[in-house]
């Protein structure tokens, strides 16, 4: 289970933790969340949003909103992605979710193997969000924004099962691509989108 271990290396100072959601999907944005914990009033729990239930998240999500010193979204849209790829373009998330904060922090704990090029001292946590409290909680507030998204888009796009797959590419999504092609929530720039639009 994940603790402040890594949080309390870095103080004195506030402490952020990042984590993204939707770098693999095949249509959406990418979503990052940035969070500092109260080291005195942590929910608990808090673990790798991927280990918990959809009702465990939830519940979560409200509690680090709550309780949280402060916390911040930013979101890197489908054009961003197809023009930046990828990469830098949950770079800028991550940094985008750290400015949304209301407090500055002395360093960031970014889940991943590196961190975006910014003004902030940071470090970079390989399976972070299962090892910092901190990545932990914004591994949650990330992927519940990301999903109320694509929950909300599918409104507009029933065909491809998005309340369900969230924009990844599962057999219902890649049939209804190559039924009704690419909306333009899809990415043009990932493989299996590219090759529906040269047909």
């Amino acid at each position: 289970m994940p603790d402040f271990s890594r949080e309390l290396l870095h103080h004195p100072g506030l402490v952020a933790g990042v984590d993204e959601a939707g770098r693999g999907p095949l249509a959406g944005p990418v979503v990052a969340a940035a969070v500092i914990l109260r080291a005195d009033d942590c929910p608990e729990g808090l673990n790798d949003s991927k280990q918990l239930t959809a009702k465990r998240r939830a519940e979560l999500e409200t509690q680090v909103k709550a309780r949280a010193l402060c916390w911040g979204i930013g979101v890197a849209s489908v054009a961003e992605i197809d023009d930046l790829n990828i990469l830098w373009a949950t770079m800028l998330a991550m940094t985008r979710a750290v400015e949304a904060l209301n407090a500055d922090c002395a360093h960031v704990l970014v889940d991943g193997n590196r961190c975006p090029q910014w003004r902030w001292a940071s470090t970079a946590v390989v399976e972070g969000d299962a090892k910092c409290l901190s990545i932990a909680a914004a591994s949650i507030l990330a992927k519940e924004e990301r999903d109320r998204m694509m929950i909300a888009a599918a409104a507009d796009h029933p065909h491809y099962g998005w309340e369900s797959n969230k924009g990844y590419g599962s057999a219902r999504h890649l049939a209804a691509l190559r039924e009704h092609g690419p909306t333009p929530l899809h990415r043009r720039s990932f493989a299996p989108v590219a090759q529906r639009l040269l047909l």
